[in-house]
């Protein structure tokens, strides 16, 4: 299809040249330049196809979509159109002459106005196209929320990607607009005996405003659905009660514990989702590159949202970004565009009204551990464990002022998750020393994107780092948990695992070539809980639909609690059976309703009014 494509391209490119640039008409010429547009523009087409569009293939188009295949045609056509007018620059047929003409301070300024329209929409278009190409589809909530949270700590090389992108490409394009635009020059056709302007100074000066005021339209239409800016304006200029209707104040609610209160070892693991699995258990890929999970999560309960074994967690408003999953899980609620500024990035508060996971613990004499291989302060992670339960915060930070690594020390984020579970064996085992019920919560970081970290000391079977990066990362995690199974204190401890959210590491997605059909869902697991929720039957962990502050009331009751009312925030213990807000009142609903501002949450939880 694409080498048909280029041919089509290339006729058009025969026929622009015959017309307009061929004194000698004749079929026998005519056929000569048509095998010689066939050749150049074909060759260019597939080059482009493999070198700048990076399309997996151009012999074989099994899979492509009629997106590529109009994005391709498109760039033909300019590539032949491109080498006619170059052919006609360098034989004479068309010329560029300098034009000496003065003009006013009014077109002086169109001509400003123009560079600065231009510049503009590249920068709309292009920030938008990287954040996709980085880090998926984002929404405007998750940006605003990110921008306003503290970014100490965060790797280094997205911020490379961001001047190599859309900084560079932005002023590039600036650059070569604002040289066309400010030089005074016009096109001419040079016939035998005259020569005929087609393309003047003064149209020029149009065409730059038009084409400004169009890269600024289009960029800004582009950035609009790119990020869903409707949902970000939904967050500060509509209103909405169903929040507020559904929510149940943890702290109001009566919560018994048992009598011998169950430790609790959270795994967060950063960008883990099912499609990683094969696809005859559920996944997307033709090989399983999680093995030793998949023979652990057998052993435990997986609450899925589908018929299959292997499901999991909805994409809900708020949810889909690591902070925000943590705070959804500690305390039922989405995270939501700020009423403030320094809603997320204040050290004393962080959503100071909500009664999170970690204060009902704190409360119940625990002690807790929240560790990062990153520093703890990007986000604002460590304002909110250490303002809700005085959680003991070891993160890369703390890792170097305490000598566990040198000060000197960084890798990927921090220090790599080899360090991350050893660290972690040290820091469960103090816990458990102190003689208290402890709570440690831990997140992965290997699995990030760019392309993930790929540990030394892990092995390479597929031809793509992310592939390995993620067997390496989960062998990784079962062997910890065979760790854990070994001590003591596993008996009375309940295991949370689960993917933190779907990844955002999008060239592995084109690589292995996903499809939008395809549901993308976190990993999740819990072994070891309570007696009286271990044997739950199918009809409780199949076919449901949750989101991410369901495991707020989920966790307490495989810790063996029992919730008044079963629902906590606004999630749903779901070992009860009982309808969770997407189940009794849609998804699609759900989502477009917390998308609105809530006076509840601004005043209750951010504390805002």
């Amino acid at each position: 299809m694409f080498i048909f494509l280029a041919a089509v391209s290339a006729l058009i490119s025969a026929a622009v040249e015959i017309r307009f640039f061929t004194k000698n008409k004749s079929f026998q010429n005519g056929l000569l330049l048509t095998l010689k547009n066939l050749v150049l523009v074909e060759f260019l087409s597939l080059a482009a196809v493999k070198y700048i569009l990076k399309y997996p293939h151009f012999v074989s188009t099994e899979g492509s979509s009629a997106k590529e295949f109009i994005i391709f045609f498109i760039v033909s056509l300019i590539i032949g159109l491109v080498l006619r007018l170059l052919s006609a620059l360098i034989v004479g047929h068309l010329a560029i002459w300098e034009v000496e003409e003065s003009e006013s301070k009014g077109k002086k300024a169109v001509r400003i106005i123009s560079v600065i329209l231009f510049f503009s929409g590249c920068v709309l278009l292009f920030g938008t196209m990287w954040g996709a190409d980085t880090f998926g589809k984002l929404t405007g909530d998750q940006v605003v929320i990110n921008m306003l949270s503290p970014a100490e700590g965060s790797d280094t090389s997205t911020y490379i990607t961001i001047v190599e992108g859309p900084v560079f490409n932005t002023f590039l394009l600036t650059t070569i607009f604002a040289f066309i635009d400010f030089r005074k020059f016009k096109i001419v056709y040079k016939k035998i005996r005259e020569t005929k302007t087609v393309f003047g100074y003064g149209a020029k000066r149009w065409v730059c405003l038009i084409l400004a005021l169009s890269m600024l339209i289009g960029g800004g239409y582009y950035g609009y659905k790119g990020f869903s800016i409707d949902k970000l304006t939904n967050g500060y200029f509509a209103d909405s009660n169903a929040l507020d209707e559904i929510y149940v104040n943890p702290k109001e609610t009566k919560i018994n514990f048992p009598e011998k209160k169950r430790n609790l070892i959270h795994i967060y693991l950063e960008s883990l989702e099912n499609s990683y699995f094969s696809k005859d258990i559920g996944g997307f890929m033709d090989m399983n590159l999680m093995p030793e999970l998949e023979e652990l999560s057998y052993s435990g309960i997986v609450f899925s949202d589908n018929s299959g074994f292997f499901g999991g967690p909805l994409a809900g408003t708020g949810t889909q970004w690591s902070c925000a999953s943590m705070v959804n899980q500690n305390t039922g609620l989405p995270m939501k565009v700020p009423a403030k500024t320094d809603s997320y990035s204040s050290k004393e508060e962080f959503l100071p009204g909500a009664y999170s996971l970690n204060d009902l613990l704190h409360d119940e004499g625990y002690e807790q551990t929240v560790m990062f291989g990153a520093s703890a302060a990007f986000g604002g992670l460590d304002s909110f464990y250490t303002n809700h339960g005085n959680v003991k915060v070891f993160d890369y930070t703390y890792a170097k002022e305490n000598g566990y690594i040198p000060k000197d020390y960084s890798v990927w984020w921090g220090y790599e998750d080899d360090k991350l579970y050893e660290f972690a064996k040290q820091e469960i085992t103090r816990l458990y020393e102190t003689g208290k019920p402890f709570n440690f919560a831990m997140e992965t970081a290997d699995t990030h994107m760019p392309n993930g970290y790929l540990s030394k000391n892990a092995e390479t079977p597929y031809d793509n780092q992310y592939a390995n990066v993620i067997a390496y990362s989960t062998s990784q995690t079962v062997e910890f948990i065979n760790w854990i199974m070994e001590q003591p204190f596993y008996e009375n401890t309940t295991i949370v695992i689960i993917g933190d959210h779907i990844s955002m590491e999008t060239n592995f997605f084109k690589h292995y070539r996903f499809t939008d059909d395809y549901l993308r869902t976190q990993y999740n697991c819990i072994l070891n809980p309570a007696p009286s929720v271990s044997n739950p039957s199918e009809k409780i962990t199949r076919n449901r639909k949750w989101s991410n502050w369901d495991y707020y009331p989920t966790i307490l009751a495989a810790m063996g609690c029992e919730i008044e009312g079963n629902r906590l925030g606004v999630g749903t213990n779901l070992f009860s059976g009982e309808k969770t807000i997407f189940e009794e009142k849609g998804v699609d609903y759900i989502n477009k309703e917390f998308e609105k501002k809530s006076d509840l949450y601004n005043k209750e939880i951010f504390k805002a009014e």
